[in-house]
């Protein structure tokens, strides 16, 4: 499919939202934070959520018929971290990983007490105490940050946006405004590896496939590939993809790695597929419909959805012929959306149900229903 026939698809994405059988409902408001949502992520039955006043807090997942419910007996703990705020969460089965503006990334243990309520305890703070003494002595460890200032490879010196784990979960890749990209140990938190000057701008996304593939997104304008040396040790630049007009703000992947999709300022979703004789990604098309910048993707199983500044939420789903059409446009929040999770609902013989979760500016996090016929 040509990159036109793209543009003559999404131009007119509205069509979609209002003809296709397929149904969305917002299903509750969870509220309980002070500030703007600045990250989501699902982990068995919760939902977590950071803010820019430095909280994570926790919800407890259910299924869409549950949600009418007193809302309260979804929310849990909440934790205060860090002097800055919030930019990503990743959990790994009892950790949960958070970064943050104030250039740290915190380990936390999560604790169920109970069946519906959770407990946070702090194992780390990275780089470690013990990572960063063992840097001192050495001259080549330090890097020059400021004009009178040096400190430690180890360390971010700008703001951390954004993590994302490995398949096997050994290992956690952040990302950082100060244009660096870094690789820890989850076994120990020891800081393997330090990629400075990944991008020429701030780096604002990061993504994982399955096969070790790390996307990063930035600031340039730039996508750049990254795969592991064969001694296992080192990451190396494999592809640089440009195509968008703008700052790059968000990253993700289709399950099986097979497709990426970036978000931009630009106001499109670009969908890049990997072709399987070069192992490199191309650049297919283009979702065209929301009408600010897009601020973050999720995907679940053949469903891409894109929050943007425009206050929508805009769910695609591939086609048989390969093109994208979109299926709904949410609407609801008072503000840009700023983060997006997403999982599966339930499916049967019928149709297939999943739940969007998005946070705003606004401070509200929104549940959202997508209904979607098997084809």
């Amino acid at each position: 499919m040509g990159i036109m026939e793209f543009h003559q698809t999404f131009h007119n994405s509205d069509q979609f939202s209002s003809s296709s059988s397929s149904s969305s409902s917002c299903l509750t408001t969870f509220k309980g934070h002070s500030s703007y949502i600045s990250s989501l992520t699902l982990a068995g039955k919760f939902l977590y959520s950071g803010s820019s006043d430095k909280e994570i807090r926790s919800w407890r997942r259910s299924p869409s018929q549950e949600f009418e419910s007193n809302q309260e007996e979804f929310q849990n703990n909440m934790v205060t971290a860090g002097h800055g705020a919030v930019k990503s969460l990743v959990v790994s089965s009892d950790k949960l990983y958070s970064a943050h503006q104030d250039q740290k990334i915190r380990v936390w243990r999560i604790s169920n007490e109970f069946d519906h309520h959770q407990k946070y305890t702090r194992l780390a703070t990275l780089p470690t105490l013990g990572d960063r003494t063992a840097r001192l002595l050495m001259p080549n460890n330090q890097v020059q940050i400021r004009r009178h200032k040096k400190c430690t490879w180890v360390h971010h010196v700008d703001t951390v946006s954004a993590l994302a784990l490995s398949n096997d979960e050994s290992l956690l890749y952040s990302v950082s405004w100060d244009r660096t990209l870094k690789i820890w140990r989850t076994s120990d938190f020891k800081c393997l590896e330090s990629v400075a000057g990944a991008h020429d701008d701030a780096i604002n996304a990061v993504a994982i496939a399955g096969d070790g593939d790390v996307y990063t997104g930035s600031t340039d304008k730039r996508i750049k590939v990254w795969r592991k040396n064969p001694d296992g040790k080192r990451h190396f630049l494999v592809q640089t993809l440009e195509k968008h007009s703008s700052g790059i703000n968000a990253l993700a992947l289709a399950g099986d790695g097979s497709a990426l999709f970036s978000g931009a300022c630009d106001r499109a979703v670009l969908v890049w597929e990997k072709e399987e004789e070069t192992g490199l990604m191309e650049y297919v098309g283009m979702l065209r419909g929301h009408s600010k910048a897009i601020l973050c993707l999720a995907v679940v199983l053949d469903l891409v959805c894109s929050g943007s500044a425009d206050k929508t939420i805009r769910i695609w789903r591939r086609a048989v012929a390969g093109n994208y059409v979109c299926l709904r446009v949410l609407e609801g929040h008072n503000g840009p959306v700023k983060c997006l999770a997403a999982g599966v609902d339930r499916c049967n013989q019928n149709d297939r149900s999943f739940v969007v979760y998005s946070g705003g500016l606004d401070c509200d996090i929104k549940a959202w229903q997508i209904s979607v016929p098997l084809v």
